[in-house]
């Protein structure tokens, strides 16, 4: 193993039980070791995502060998390797997707998960990028099939994954419809390249994309909110489009017309990153660095940080994204970033 000199305990935000913000706590925790394939980060930033709210609250428990310690992203600066790592090398600076652990002075993750921090970009800024971009890259353009040309509708538009669909689909030719809970989120969206954002509280969304789209229907619809947001989905769908389902904060369950499905020939599909295995994860990170990362470095694609807290404030970030007050990223900043060398 490769590795700087360690301190044997860190401090960590952990949850004491089941419950609102306030179980979020500090705690002192050994530095975990790292395997043969992973390494060490030293985190200097930490994204917070609504899984990391669903956990603390005892509804999304880590799947088997993950920390029991939120957070599914972070960037910072490799601290050690294990034996069978060639990078990244200690010393670079990355951002990686893990399965837990990020709100932590130090965290293990997969070298495939491990990319590099854009040479443009803070730590903060890249902290915000794994989760959504690994979501976004996975659903909506390898299990959603978006093309150029194609129509893309992105639900929450103003979520962090919101907002990183819609600067993808609009960097990969499609237009992009979005659908957000107000005037001001709208207006974001649009500036983020949405030819049309939706107020789900004043319009009805299926009808706009119908006009939008002179009738024909959205090709690919990225979907969050599941329950009864489902049939109506199947509805705004063009020929031979594809739902694609990475949440359901409305529920799981709903009635459908298969009918509907079969004459049109559509697709209804989804999937969970946490618990996938870590070729296939390492896979999303190689298609992201070939695909993605030349448009991260040269600014084309920016990201969203609405606002910055600092780690011991996790609880006061998980209230804001309880609250859904928020435009784009919620980011924890363990440390400052390195100087310059």
């Amino acid at each position: 193993m490769s590795a700087v000199d360690l301190p044997s305990e860190m401090t960590v935000i952990e949850i004491a039980g089941p419950g609102g913000p306030d179980v979020l706590r500090a705690a002192r925790r050994p530095v975990p070791a790292v395997a043969d394939e992973e390494v060490l980060v030293r985190v200097h930033a930490a994204g917070v995502n609504r899984p990391d709210v669903l956990q603390r609250m005892g509804k999304y428990p880590p799947p088997p060998g993950a920390s029991d310690i939120p957070g599914l992203e972070v960037a910072g600066v490799v601290a050690a390797t294990g034996e069978a790592v060639v990078t990244p090398r200690v010393g670079d600076e990355v951002c990686a997707l893990v399965a837990g652990g990020g709100y932590a002075e130090y965290c293990v993750a997969p070298a495939a998960q491990c990319l590099p921090v854009p040479r443009t970009w803070s730590l903060v800024e890249a902290a915000s990028v794994p989760e959504t971009f690994f979501t976004v890259w996975t659903n909506v353009f390898e299990r959603g099939g978006l093309r150029a040309g194609g129509t893309l509708l992105v639900h929450g538009g103003s979520s962090g994954i919101g907002t990183t669909a819609i600067q993808l689909g609009r960097a990969f030719g499609a237009t992009v419809l979005a659908t957000a809970g107000s005037a001001e989120k709208c207006a974001a969206c649009e500036r983020l390249g949405a030819r049309r954002a939706i107020d789900y509280r004043r319009e009805d969304f299926v009808q706009v994309v119908k006009e939008v789209t002179g009738g024909r229907g959205a090709d690919v619809i990225l979907d969050m909110v599941g329950g009864d947001y489902v049939p109506r989905n199947i509805e705004a769908l063009a020929e031979e489009g594809r739902l694609v389902q990475i949440a359901f904060l409305r529920g799981p369950r709903t009635e459908i017309d298969l009918s509907q499905v079969m004459r049109r020939r559509l697709v209804i599909t989804g999937s969970t990153l946490r618990s996938r295995p870590v070729a296939e994860k390492g896979a999303i990170a190689q298609a992201l660095r070939v695909h993605v990362w030349p448009l991260l470095e040269r600014r084309v694609i920016v990201p969203v940080v609405h606002q910055v807290f600092a780690m011991r404030d996790a609880a006061e970030a998980h209230r804001v994204m309880e609250s859904g007050a928020h435009i784009g990223k919620l980011v924890l900043q363990a440390q400052p970033a390195p100087a310059a060398p």
